[in-house]
């Protein structure tokens, strides 16, 4: 009798339309079951189908049969590299934070996968893209979810996926330079600081101490205020090329310092100018004659000179 059944569903599925024939019985599973969503017998075999279709860039396709092995193998050694695909589809096609977020599941979902270290170093190429400004969202869609992508999210991940690698210090460095950029100045200090203290005898420590100099010169933005940062900056410069004189950062260090000479000159110039004005004539002479003998190699000197002649008698 149940064979007689079976022969009749048989039967009347062969006269199913066209759309409907792709439904077959599988006598291991028991039921019908329609071959597009099947997968492979094996995690490997799947793994393997997937990433051909991922070879001939068919992302869709590839896509969609890696996440058929993470849904029906998600305990076999090949789902860690699923995933990894997964991500690196996204990278493919410029979608670069959602990469970075892909990327991470390896890392939190499969701590022992083998693809870690590549993970880690994917995902502080990302951070660098990020930082020279590729991979950036439209302006619709920047209206529509905000801001740019968080560089430092990215390269803390970094630090923290892998703190002992050979990442870790230059993604560390290279928060402090994406605050740099985004004119947050003590912030910007602060990471150099750390990257200095936490990796001191990596090569980015070197550079880090130039990038806290530099950091605290452009605090110091005005001539009359900041001198205290301003005075700061000047001798971070100069232990800087001390230290390093035949770096190639010092020759960038050196006019630095120059220029920060000539704010310090400018600002004691604009003192001795309020002196003048308020015709208080000795302590006037007391900060022109102190640019002279100081700063004598800035344009500052020369107008002191002019000026102390200008007072001569008063």
């Amino acid at each position: 009798m149940i064979r007689q059944i079976f022969l009749i569903l048989v039967f009347c599925l062969s006269l199913i339309a066209p759309s409907h024939a792709a439904w077959v019985w599988t006598p291991e599973s028991g039921k019908f079951i329609n071959p597009k969503n099947a997968v492979k017998e094996t995690p490997k075999d799947q793994l393997a189908f997937a990433v051909d279709l991922y070879t001939a860039k068919d992302y869709k396709k590839a896509t969609d049969e890696f996440q058929k092995l993470l849904k029906t193998y998600p305990r076999a050694r090949e789902a860690a590299d699923a995933q990894f695909y997964l991500a690196l589809i996204l990278e493919d096609q410029g979608q670069l934070n959602p990469a970075f977020k892909s990327y991470q599941v390896v890392i939190d979902k499969y701590p022992f996968s083998e693809r870690t270290a590549e993970v880690v170093k994917r995902q502080y190429d990302i951070g660098n893209m990020l930082l020279e400004g590729k991979g950036k969202r439209n302006k619709i869609v920047n209206a529509m979810v905000g801001g740019d992508y968080d560089v430092v999210d990215v390269f803390r991940a970094v630090i923290k996926n892998a703190p002992y690698g050979e990442y870790a210090a230059p993604s560390q460095y290279k928060i402090g330079l994406y605050l740099l950029q985004k004119e947050l100045y003590q912030e910007a200090r602060d990471e150099f600081e750390k990257t200095r203290n936490d990796y001191p005898d990596s090569e980015w420590a070197k550079a880090a101490k130039f990038q806290i100099a530099l950091s605290d010169a452009k605090r110091s933005s005005a001539a009359q205020y900041n001198q205290k940062v301003t005075a700061t900056a000047l001798k971070e410069f100069q232990d800087f090329v001390k230290k390093f004189p035949d770096a190639d950062l010092s020759v960038e260090a050196k006019e630095k310092i120059n220029d920060l000479r000539e704010k310090e000159a400018e600002n004691q110039f604009l003192i001795a100018q309020f002196y003048e004005k308020q015709k208080q004539y000795a302590p006037a002479k007391v900060y022109y004659t102190a640019i002279v003998e100081k700063y004598s190699e800035t344009v500052w000197a020369r107008k002191a000179i002019k000026a102390l002649s200008r007072l001569e008698g008063k």
